[in-house]
């Protein structure tokens, strides 16, 4: 409830603060949480922030760093919350890119991006007991490991004076091509649909 009530008072005040200073923005700083869509769930379990710095009107150079708290594919997903476990693959990555905006003075800007970096795998493994767990983690150490990850995504920008809020859609997947993959992801790719919300300034 509280983050609801957060998001509408950001929604508030950058809708309705001043734009004069629309022009002289040379870029932004912003914090996110996300959503992710491959499995059922209420609460947030991505974070991280984002750079972005103006390059020409209506394009960005982004820097993002963040943490996903699974990329196991829906249908991983749905087959392990038959059973008593609880697997996840989570990644800490970083990447770059670029993203086109609507340039304008509205304050309301719809945009599209393109993103690739790195990521580094961990895996999660819980319900087999202390024990149980530990060695299923052992077992699986194999996954803590590094890979490229690319992504694209699209939403809206509502900015007013030097606040901004970021509503939109991600989709990250790690290009590996592997054994790993191939198991963990059951033929799928490892991968996120995502629903994210962002708040920041601008500079």
């Amino acid at each position: 409830m509280r983050y609801m009530v957060a998001l509408a008072c950001a929604l508030g005040l950058t809708v309705l603060g001043p734009r004069g200073a629309d022009a002289q923005s040379s870029g932004s700083l912003d914090v996110f949480g996300g959503r992710s869509l491959n499995e059922v769930s209420t609460s947030p379990d991505s974070f991280g922030g984002r750079l972005t710095v103006n390059l020409l009107p209506g394009i960005q150079a982004i820097g993002e760093v963040g943490r996903i708290g699974n990329v196991l594919p829906s249908a991983t997903s749905t087959l392990i919350a038959l059973t008593p476990l609880d697997v996840r693959i989570g990644a800490t990555y970083g990447e770059g890119g670029l993203r086109f905006s609507a340039a304008g003075r509205s304050p309301i800007h719809p945009y599209v991006e393109a993103s690739a970096g790195i990521a580094r795998l961990n895996v999660g493994v819980t319900g087999l007991g202390t024990t149980g767990d530990a060695i299923a983690r052992a077992a699986l150490g194999f996954v803590t490991r590094t890979d490229p990850i690319a992504g694209a995504g699209g939403g809206v920008v509502i900015q007013g004076g030097p606040l901004r809020v970021d509503l939109g859609y991600r989709y990250k997947q790690i290009l590996a091509d592997d054994l790993v993959a191939t198991l963990l992801g059951a033929g799928d790719r490892l991968r996120t649909h995502e629903v994210r919300v962002g708040v920041g300034v601008r500079f």
